[in-house]
């Protein structure tokens, strides 16, 4: 299954106080304090379809990062937006929400381990985790093709099929932003690192049920909740969080991809460093497009 979006990402214009979302809707900044930076989705997901986001700015001096989930719960029915995504929002029930790390949702395959049960039949998966970016044990779930990492156009998430091609964050152009680059393809830093691209989504299953995922730099982390139920607006859900100072909104191509698109990449296919793309005879708007995107 191939989800193909015909909309806009956006944010809600129902957010945190402390929230400011650029003209365009799709850039949210946190401008003051740590707390109050919950955002939402504009429209509710369908089936498949991933809400990516890249880390645009982190603030010094905070404790916890960025969170990220799914709702049940209508952003216009709040009486008020909550000040913490967790636990404020996910004690209201309907939500599955997690700090993001590498190892807070790992699929307990264990019969001996027993998984929590999570608001309205969802079941939330692994011990949960700090949120210092840790590295688990244990094998991810989900994108079974290890060996076809860095060579496949899509990555697969059961039946579900997103392009990979704007998943994986990027540096910013410089004299080593291609060693860079590879460490964000290999998600060897941090997940809440800079230039990091965060996405979920979920992947329905039987009886109106779905299992909610979440996506770092192109890697599938495996079902964070199971039986999360899809008969009722889903909505992405974005807690702009402490040392996550701004996040924005990376559209996601899922049908034939545009002749800009197919351009930047057969450019940056034929170079051996971003900052060769100066070098070539081409309009400056290509050029930073190929740079930046």
């Amino acid at each position: 299954m191939e989800a193909f979006s015909d909309q806009f990402m956006e944010f809600h214009h129902i957010h945190g106080t402390n929230v400011r979302l650029d003209h365009s809707g799709t850039q949210a900044t946190r401008v003051e304090s740590f707390a109050n930076g919950v955002c939402f989705s504009k429209h509710p997901l369908k089936p498949g379809e991933i809400f990516l986001i890249e880390i645009e700015d982190k603030e010094l001096g905070w404790c916890g990062h960025l969170r990220m989930g799914l709702t049940a719960r209508d952003p216009r029915t709040l009486e008020a937006v909550p000040e913490y995504s967790i636990p404020d929002l996910t004690d209201l029930g309907e939500s599955w929400i997690f700090a993001i790390t590498r190892n807070h949702n790992k699929v307990l395959e264990d019969p001996g381990v027993q998984e929590d049960e999570g608001p309205a039949g969802g079941r939330r998966l692994g011990r949960g985790g700090g949120e210092d970016g840790g590295e688990g044990n244990g094998e991810r779930g989900g994108n079974m093709k290890p060996k076809t990492f860095f060579t496949d156009s899509h990555l697969f998430i059961e039946n579900v099929r997103i392009p990979r091609d704007k998943l994986v964050g990027r540096s910013r152009p410089g004299r080593y932003s291609h060693i860079l680059d590879d460490l964000y393809k290999t998600n060897a830093l941090p997940p809440t690192a800079r230039r990091s691209r965060i996405g979920v989504l979920y992947v329905p299953r039987a009886r109106g049920c779905g299992d909610m995922h979440i996506v770092i730099n192109g890697e599938d982390m495996g079902a964070s909740a199971k039986g999360i139920p899809t008969t009722q607006p889903i909505y992405a859900v974005v807690d702009v969080f402490a040392a996550t100072k701004c996040v924005r909104i990376v559209q996601v191509e899922y049908g034939f991809s545009s002749l800009q698109t197919l351009c930047r990449k057969v450019i940056q296919k034929h170079i051996v460093h971003r900052m060769a793309i100066d070098w070539l005879e081409l309009p400056e708007a290509l050029k930073h497009y190929c740079k930046y995107e």
